[in-house]
């Protein structure tokens, strides 16, 4: 009886996970707020998730974050809500468990790959550059990158170094958006050295 159970084991959580998977197809950054709520993740209005892997992104302890109002969290983010490093303690202390919340205040873009460590508040108004590690808390309106991330500058200065780069191709048809943007290699190519 007990050779049967395993294979039946298996084939169950094969037919769990294709289930999920079905399930989560439906969704997309815009719309899978709800999902994530119903894994426990505090999550604001207008806020988007392109993510569609709760455990990845969000550890077994979806509970402890909380992410404010309009805030966008690119694919490949994940957050940490528990400090895996104990396990070499227990031996010592084999009950030891670390863990802290998340939070990610209202107007807030996490880029791409981006890692969020247990513990950290990031203030309102921030951009959180892709790549980064984010270990301490991060100030409101300012652009925080690297590893740890630190803060680079403000977000005033952000959006006049922004505003200068500006390419003014949203919501135009494939076909245009594409001829404006080609010509940025024009300018490329000038600039560079022989």
């Amino acid at each position: 009886m007990k050779k049967l159970l395993v294979p039946f084991r298996i084939l169950w959580g094969i037919f769990k996970h294709i289930l999920l998977k079905i399930r989560l197809y439906r969704y997309n950054m815009d719309t899978i707020a709800p999902y994530f709520r119903e894994q426990g993740v505090q999550v604001g209005e207008g806020t988007r998730i392109v993510s569609k892997d709760v455990g990845g992104t969000f550890g077994s302890e979806p509970y402890l974050v909380r992410l404010g109002n309009n805030c966008s969290m690119a694919a490949g983010v994940r957050f940490i809500t528990h400090d895996g490093g104990v396990w070499a303690l227990r031996n010592k202390h084999p009950n030891l468990d670390c863990f802290a919340p998340i939070e990610i205040k209202d107007n807030v873009i996490v880029g791409m790959n981006t890692i969020i460590m247990m513990g950290v508040t990031i203030g309102p108004n921030c951009v959180i550059g892709a790549g980064s590690v984010v270990t301490r808390d991060i100030p409101p309106n300012t652009v925080a990158a690297g590893i740890p991330a630190k803060v680079l500058m403000t977000l005033e200065q952000y959006e006049e170094k922004k505003l200068a780069q500006f390419s003014p191709v949203r919501g135009l048809p494939h076909d245009e958006r594409k001829k404006i943007l080609m010509k940025l290699w024009d300018d490329w190519d000038s600039k560079a050295k022989p």
